[in-house]
């Protein structure tokens, strides 16, 4: 356990801003099944655009790396263009 005044406020930040991480994560993860659950192209079209937004502010906090979100974007963005 730490002693040290600094240390222990250290500690309460990371606990709070892991809850806010944890937060947007799952939120962002929640809306990617949901866009992948979608089998109306015009409704997937309109969808993907937020999702977009939703994973490059994870990029912004340094949530998920750059790399991993331009992975995904691809990935939707090709399965709702595969979409009749």
């Amino acid at each position: 356990m730490a002693h040290h005044k600094s240390a222990l406020k250290r500690i309460r930040q990371d606990q709070k801003k892991r809850l806010q991480n944890r937060f947007y994560h799952k939120s962002t993860r929640t809306a990617i099944k949901k866009l992948r659950s979608m089998e109306n192209k015009a409704d997937a079209q309109s969808f993907l655009p937020s999702v977009i937004s939703m994973i490059d502010r994870l990029v912004k906090k340094n949530i998920i790396h750059s790399n991993k979100a331009a992975n995904l974007k691809s990935k939707l963005t090709k399965f709702v263009n595969s979409l009749k």
